[in-house]
């Protein structure tokens, strides 16, 4: 009688060890790139997740992108889907997103928010639960459980999700509007993020090629 009080005893102990983190919400990476000489410097990423719940500055800052040596116009497109991450820790899968940035390259602010489609949090939820079948090892951070957001002039969004295998999907696409006051909201008397001297060269040899992302 007393063994089975005891294995009753740690079957209950591991069902209340286990439950919470049965309940626990998933969590997510997001990262923001930018296209070549296009800067952009983001004020804040928020969140809404499936869930109802609101997450207040998940990431904020510079963006991947970069500068290439050579003679051609870098900017136009998508040269990759690289970024920084930031972790949305507590969050369920993304409904939707709230992202304000400065695009330093033609000295204007934006501001939208972007629904996240049910495909992409299929391949998220895939993502952070299957093995990639070309490299079956479990990928660091929770696999291709990421989000990026690609921020371009003229307010243009596009966004992707990576697979188990970090490929990145491309999920939805969003037009920003402006904000109306300005670069952190005001507070900064006007004053942007500063602009590269090689962005500046970039833009006045080639000019910012709306229409292309």
């Amino acid at each position: 009688m007393r063994r089975q009080i005891a294995l009753l005893g740690t079957i209950l102990l591991l069902a209340g060890c286990q439950a919470p983190q049965q309940q626990r919400p998933a969590w997510w990476l997001v990262g923001f790139t930018e296209p070549a000489y296009m800067k952009v410097w983001v004020e804040t990423l928020d969140a809404e997740d499936i869930q109802g719940q609101l997450f207040h500055r998940i990431g904020a800052g510079t963006a991947a992108g970069g500068e290439p040596k050579g003679d051609a116009e870098y900017a136009r497109g998508w040269l990759g889907v690289g970024s920084s991450v930031y972790p949305a820790v507590g969050a369920d899968l993304p409904k939707r997103l709230f992202v304000r940035w400065q695009s330093v390259a033609e000295s204007r602010t934006y501001r939208t928010w972007i629904e996240i489609p049910e495909q992409a949090r299929r391949i998220l939820r895939q993502s952070t639960t299957a093995l990639c079948p070309d490299d079956p090892h479990p990928m660091p951070m929770g696999g291709g459980g990421r989000v990026t957001l690609g921020l371009a002039p003229g307010g243009i969004v596009q966004v992707w999700v990576r697979d188990e295998c970090l490929r990145p999907i491309k999920v939805a696409r969003a037009q920003a509007e402006v904000e109306p006051l300005g670069p952190h909201q005001g507070e900064s008397d006007g004053h942007y993020y500063p602009q590269s001297d090689a962005s500046k060269r970039y833009i006045e040899r080639w000019g910012i090629p709306y229409g292309s992302w």
